[in-house]
């Protein structure tokens, strides 16, 4: 192979052969670079009397690459430089100068002097004794954990006090399954990560052993592995309360013999004693409010009936799993199964669950005496909303709507939640075992109300007064402007040649809007090659119809030819609690685990809709 050596850009020269002039001596190991290698060749056929020949210089060479992992330091940029020379003096920044930037620039009204000299003696480590901040401990500060994009001091800032069915909740499905939905182990460690999570609605599926004799947990009709369900309601009990105060829904799929719903009473009110939830004997003309029902575990199933029913409707099930279809909830008929309800089972039921006889619209049909919860497929949404969206909205103003994925989904993806939120469906129920866009943006909507699991719904879908038309075009309300500084931590998370075996690795970031129709969008910045700390300095604009239900979705990926871009980190924050000014973002894996270093320097500002800010965006 020949080489023109002005093309040569890396690594090491060494010369091996030549074709012309012949070769003139030299010693590699005295020479400090490839370029002072070509360049005392190049002198020393100069010095022989070969200037003259025209050709260029041709060699039959070896390349022996050196990768070039240095990790350059962070310098603050332009904009975080402006900001210090700002609000300091003669180069330094105090408490009362960092109030005053803390006040006007980053929108924290409340800040006091005390909020900066906390801050100040954060970064102690870095200031030493001293009680002010130059440009580097400014900008180290900007990029810490001190300064996240949602205030921690939030906490639980809702108004808890409203009925259920004026919340989304924290919601899962097949709570026990470890993995596919065919074939993978039952466990009831998932139900305890999920609780840990967050999660405010498990689902059990109930079935009786192959003795008919004992309760078993399991998907039905697949190769599922079975888990007793002592240890799943053991799990509930013990960590239903470690990430939140506010109640946690048990929905049982019930597929169980009259005996055994009465050994499942028992089992419930042996394991959970007071922190079950009894509800009154009548069926409730109105669910209760999270905040009165703190530490509390509520019981969701329909209510008990003939064994001989149930087992057609098993039946039947089988036959849907097979088809691919998934039936969640049974038809029946709500007053005949009363008659027939097992009292000790009955009783447990807090939140009772079915699916009326009929056409599909006639589950919408509202008793202004009873309130119930209805379970409707992904799919079984998605053609109703199309005809019937705002009798969705106004069915979710008073009762609870599960959406459940569709029976094809056997490796546990999941669906947009989107479009359930939208039509006011409080428990958009998700596989929890698995990753992807999804999933997080589930994740990103409640790190909302101080991560508690209940996000109240916004006031137009739970206004009795207007019912909202989810398929009408609204106006733009907000405009958000996000710019993406840089990053920093990805050497510390990943090995060197995890993204490339031979060079540095080429970050971009995705940025977008996961919302309604209108305001769904993704953009990205360019490539910045060869870079462990890359800095991008671009900025977008979204606008906004449903600032509510807006989540900002963040993705780094790094540059591939093919389009097969690595992953390197994301994170989704919902639009309703981003703290203006520039903030400090912290990355999360595929499987939602927070990075320790890995973090986005950004700023995000809000602002009215105007026709320049439109045009621009």
């Amino acid at each position: 192979m020949y080489w023109d050596i002005m093309h040569l850009e890396y690594g090491f020269l060494f010369v091996l052969d030549h074709l012309s002039p012949p070769q003139s001596p030299f010693h590699f190991k005295n020479v400090s670079s490839k370029w002072d290698c070509i360049s005392s060749t190049m002198r020393s056929w100069s010095q022989s009397g070969r200037r003259d020949q025209r050709q260029p210089f041709h060699f039959k060479i070896f390349l022996c690459f050196r990768r070039k992992f240095d990790f350059r330091d962070l310098r603050p940029p332009s904009d975080v430089r402006q900001l210090f020379e700002q609000y300091s003096e003669n180069g330094t920044m105090t408490a009362d100068h960092l109030r005053r930037f803390l006040v006007d620039y980053q929108r924290e009204k409340d800040a006091t002097r005390e909020d900066a000299s906390s801050i100040l003696h954060s970064l102690r480590h870095h200031i030493m004794h001293r009680k002010e901040l130059n440009l580097d401990h400014f900008f180290r500060y900007l990029l810490s954990d001190h300064n996240p994009p949602i205030a921690p001091s939030l906490g639980v800032h809702h108004d808890m006090n409203a009925p259920l069915a004026h919340y989304y909740m924290y919601t899962g499905h097949n709570s026990y399954l470890t993995g596919n939905q065919l074939s993978s182990d039952s466990s009831f460690e998932p139900i305890v990560k999920a609780l840990k999570k967050g999660v405010r609605v498990i689902e059990l599926d109930l079935w009786p052993n192959s003795r008919g004799d004992k309760v078993k947990v399991c998907h039905g009709g697949t190769l599922t592995s079975p888990v007793d369900l002592n240890k799943c309601l053991r799990a509930t009990k013990e960590y239903a309360f470690v990430s939140s105060k506010f109640p946690v829904v048990l929905t049982f799929e019930d597929h169980l013999t009259p005996p055994l719903q009465a050994k499942v009473a028992q089992m419930v009110t042996k394991t959970f004693q007071s922190k079950l939830h009894r509800p009154d004997p009548d069926q409730l003309a109105e669910f209760p409010s999270p905040e009165s029902l703190k530490g509390k575990i509520l019981i969701s199933t329909k209510p008990p009936k003939e064994y001989l029913e149930s087992e057609t409707s098993i039946e039947e099930e089988d036959n849907t799993l097979q088809s691919g279809e998934h039936s969640d909830e049974e038809e029946y008929d709500h007053d005949e199964e009363e008659k027939i309800a097992i009292p000790e089972y009955k009783h447990l039921i807090a939140i009772h669950a079915g699916k009326p006889k009929g056409r599909l619209v006639n589950c919408l049909r509202i008793d202004m005496n009873k309130v119930r919860r209805l379970s409707l497929s992904e799919q079984e949404l998605e053609e109703i909303s199309w005809t019937h969206g705002q009798d969705i909205v106004r069915f979710t103003q008073r009762n609870l709507l599960r959406i459940y994925p569709k029976g094809t989904r056997v490796n546990s993806s999941n669906y947009n939640p989107l479009l359930g939120w939208m039509h006011g469906a409080q428990m958009v129920a998700f596989n929890m075992q698995g990753y992807g866009k999804y999933l997080w943006i589930m994740e990103g909507m409640f790190r909302g109300n101080g991560q508690c699991g209940y996000v109240k719904k916004p006031d137009f879908l739970v206004n009795p007064e207007h019912i909202f038309d989810p398929s009408k075009e609204l106006p733009v309300k907000k405009i958000l402007k996000v710019l993406v500084y840089l990053g920093e931590g990805w050497h510390l998370e990943f090995s060197q040649t995890h993204f490339d075996q031979f060079s540095p690795p080429d970050f971009f970031v995705r940025v977008g809007i996961a919302g309604v129709p209108a305001d769904t969008v993704v953009k990205r910045t360019r490539a910045i090659e060869d870079d462990w700390t890359p800095v991008w300095n671009e900025e977008f604009k979204f606008k906004l119809t449903v600032p509510a239900l807006a989540i900002l979705r963040i993705e780094v990926l790094e540059y591939d030819m093919t389009g097969h871009h690595d992953f390197g980190g994301q994170t989704c924050l919902p639009v309703s609690e981003l703290r203006e000014g520039i903030r400090a973002v912290p990355l999360h894996s595929r499987k939602g685990e927070r990075y320790q270093s890995l973090k986005l320097l950004m700023r995000f500002e809000f602002f009215e809709p105007s026709p320049e800010l439109e045009d621009d965006s």
